[in-house]
């Protein structure tokens, strides 16, 4: 008996053995069935790309909630980590509230109920958030980013521009707070440079704003680089998109995108957003590009599709300025389709169930359900989310899967954390510093400068949440590592490309990396699950 137990022990242990050597992340081939070889044992990465939320917005008393009546319960585990936040100093003795530039909304940051789900935008433009930032010390984004509008039952201060400094806590964003207990948050994220969702779409597939190749209408959303081109500084719609506007800004960049370099290896991926299929009519009978969804929570009707969100069309290379329909599902995702990897987020959910989830995927909900303050809000973007990942949980590559959820901007809500200075910029645009200053240890050059310095493009920008859910992430895990949007393309450019990078003064080269929140040395990944009710929030189960 103590013989075969001997065996099956030594049988067993090799068998970790041999798992964790193949399987560990200094394994030079995760190879799996069809799959392209990957530096992890992520096969699939899928970036849930929302918008407009800054760290504090969301995170900033995590994991502490109120509990009020009525609103979904959220309690931590023990030993939950706290994150860099609002602590009850910042709560109660605000320097925002003593400094009388910001007039009437020079108050200390409050709480929005559930009820409150419904805001203004903020003002979250490219030189309004340096202002705010106040030379770092973060006081005075009533006066330049805030907005507001009537809310349920707040006082006339919370209603002007101190609005801005509102925060909801885990009984309104459950369903990311329950997340974050289950899987890793980043409390040290930024956008890779200051400004809008243009910027951040742009930045996270090229990190690279600069090079307008070409332009209209572009005064104010573009800005000399001081090498004879023109750095983005605004939103504008991509040139040649049918649903582009025809009155307002357009531009087209030039220099490459992640979409370029894993079509060099023959990598499937594609970018899937609400609206992009002309062909489908809506419950409401809008169709084409005027596709349209009303929210029961802001009482805004929103187009679907937004072309400004869409980075890919800014780029000759990889965009369907058409709107192209994929051959068939099978065709999703590879190179040489009609679709070009520019796809509706309906092609997502038919990809999937097909058998043929590409390797890399952008999500961009509706934009109802974008999290866009104005005409979207946490409860409709909470519904996006957690019916994308309640699906991904349920199928056959969930064991090799990773959803990363970011934001392509702050919309200029209120965090207190100052941002890394990594990239300096001197324009009238910028103002971090001092007046048309940006004032940083390195300026990044342009994609056709000469290695030369380029100008628009200050950063870090503000701090924004990044989750990573995965049956590889760690649990209930805070990570401060610094990183910015561009560490997801480099978590790409090392998992499928070997480690190249874009060139042309892109952020990826000095970009953070976001391993930190994974465990890869686990010999094999438990199929750990947790499915969260897509209205509340709340959890449904977990194993």
């Amino acid at each position: 008996m103590r013989t075969r137990l001997a065996v099956c022990l030594a049988a067993c242990l090799l068998t970790l053995s041999v798992a964790s050597s193949a399987q560990g992340p200094a394994s030079p081939d995760f190879r799996h069935g069809d799959h392209a070889r990957t530096a992890t044992p992520i096969k699939h990465l899928v970036v849930i790309f929302q918008e407009n939320v800054s760290f504090d917005h969301y995170f900033g008393t995590y994991p502490y909630a109120v509990n009020a009546a009525g609103e979904p319960a959220f309690y931590p585990s023990p030993f939950t980590p706290r994150v860099n936040g609002l602590t009850p100093s910042l709560l109660a003795h605000n320097p925002t509230a003593s400094n009388t530039g910001n007039g009437t909304g020079a108050i200390n940051p409050f709480r929005l109920d559930r009820t409150q789900a419904a805001t203004a935008d903020q003002d979250h433009d490219y030189q309004p958030e340096q202002q705010a930032f106040d030379n770092d010390k973060m006081d005075l984004f009533p006066e330049f980013t805030g907005s507001g509008e009537t809310l349920p039952g707040a006082p006339a201060d919370e209603d002007g521009n101190g609005q801005v400094m509102g925060y909801y806590d885990g009984n309104t964003v459950t369903a990311m707070w329950n997340y974050a207990q289950h899987f890793a948050l980043n409390d040290n994220s930024y956008g890779s440079t200051f400004g809008a969702s243009t910027q951040g779409a742009i930045n996270l597939i090229s990190g690279q704003t600069n090079g307008i190749v070409a332009s209209s209408n572009a005064s104010g959303v573009e800005v000399a680089d001081g090498q004879g081109g023109f750095t983005l500084v605004s939103d504008a719609d991509p040139v040649g998109d049918v649903c582009s506007t025809t009155s307002g800004a357009v531009v087209q960049l030039g220099g490459k995108n992640i979409g370029d370099l894993l079509n060099e290896k023959n990598i499937t991926w594609g970018f899937f957003e609400g609206g992009f299929d002309l062909s489908t009519v809506n419950s409401n009978g809008t169709t084409s590009c005027k596709r349209s969804t009303l929210s029961t929570v802001t009482q805004t009707v929103k187009a679907d599709y937004i072309p400004h969100h869409q980075p890919f069309q800014y780029y000759t290379s990889t965009a369907n300025p058409t709107h192209a329909r994929p051959t068939s599902v099978a065709t999703i995702g590879h190179q040489g389709d009609a679709g070009n990897h520019q796809y509706d987020i309906n092609d997502f959910y038919a990809a999937v169930q097909a058998g043929n989830m590409p390797a890399v995927s952008f999500l961009k909900a509706p934009g109802y359900q974008d999290g866009h303050a104005g005409y979207s809000d946490p409860l409709d973007e909470q519904t996006f989310v957690t019916t994308v990942i309640n699906f991904l949980e349920k199928q056959p590559d969930w064991q090799n899967t990773a959803v990363i959820i970011a934001y392509d901007d702050s919309d200029g809500w209120y965090d207190h954390q100052a941002a890394p200075h990594v990239n300096g910029s001197l324009t009238a645009d910028d103002a971090l510093t001092g007046t048309n200053q940006c004032e940083a240890r390195n300026t990044l050059p342009g994609i056709a400068s000469g290695n030369k310095p380029v100008q628009g493009r200050c950063g870090f920008g503000p701090r924004l949440p990044m989750l990573v859910i995965s049956p590889w992430a760690r649990q209930n895990y805070v990570d401060h590592t610094l990183v910015d949007q561009t560490s997801i393309t480099r978590f790409i450019e090392d998992n499928w490309l070997d480690g190249r990078r874009l060139g042309g003064g892109s952020y990826d080269a000095q970009s953070g990396n976001i391993t930190n929140m994974f465990d890869f040395y686990s010999p094999w990944p438990m199929a750990r699950r947790l499915f969260l009710d897509t209205q509340t929030g709340e959890k449904v189960s977990q194993n």
